[in-house]
């Protein structure tokens, strides 16, 4: 049996985390990358807590997963958009595939991300459906984007075979509102073009925009990416 570990790599200046649960010598493990997340491995209980969540998940299903938090920490600005998906693409996911036990190929992989990193995750895992199998977009900051221009993205770039979309917000401070007004609307618009069975919608009005809600949305992720992939 292979310990626990969590080890920190620093790729184009900027640190990426790994938590690799305990697993069997030669076993591999589906992996999650993580967009913009502040202390996703911290035991603190304001924070993800992701390692607790993973230790849970393994103990009531079996199953668990490596965690790749991607900081944009030291990234200078313009490490957005199509330029942060070449890099996690081109430069963290081959970094992390040659030095961790991950099971590679879309069916194995996913992408989560809140707030900021919820929108890069929504438009990196759509734009690269042969990549990642699931997505985690908690509280997208999408309203800062033109509804129209999102729209005609939107239709333009959905495939015939998208990733599995969970799409989380909450309701219960201004921010979060806002979120998911924009979330709703981008919600009805997915109706039209993805396919049902790969579209998932969570609201939780009470939860605020902040790491506790975030870290508690993940567990239902973890197991519904673990249960289908």
């Amino acid at each position: 049996m292979i310990n626990e570990s969590i080890t920190t790599i620093y790729l184009s200046q900027a640190p990426v985390s790994v938590f690799v649960p305990a697993h069997e010598d030669g076993e591999t493990l589906p992996v999650i990358y993580m967009t913009d997340a502040h202390d996703p491995f911290g035991e603190n209980k304001t924070g993800w807590n992701i390692p607790e969540s993973i230790r849970a998940e393994h103990q009531s299903s079996g199953k668990a997963a490596i965690v790749v938090s991607v900081s944009s920490d030291g990234m200078p600005r313009e490490y957005d958009g199509e330029v942060f998906e070449d890099y996690l693409i081109n430069t963290v996911m081959p970094a992390v595939e040659s030095r961790f036990p991950v099971k590679t190929g879309k069916e194995n992989t996913a992408l989560c991300g809140s707030s900021l990193g919820g929108a890069r995750c929504f438009f990196t895992a759509l734009s690269h459906p042969d990549i990642f199998g699931a997505a985690g977009v908690f509280s997208p900051c999408l309203m800062q984007y033109d509804f129209d221009e999102l729209t005609g993205w939107i239709f333009q770039t959905v495939t015939e075979e998208p990733p599995y979309l969970y799409l989380y917000t909450g309701a219960g401070d201004g921010t979060e509102q806002e979120i998911f007004q924009c979330a709703e609307q981008t919600y009805d618009m997915l109706m039209a073009c993805y396919p049902p069975h790969l579209l998932n919608e969570v609201v939780l009005p009470e939860e605020k925009h902040n790491e506790a809600a975030w870290g508690m949305i993940f567990k239902d992720f973890l197991h519904t990416f673990l249960s289908q992939f």
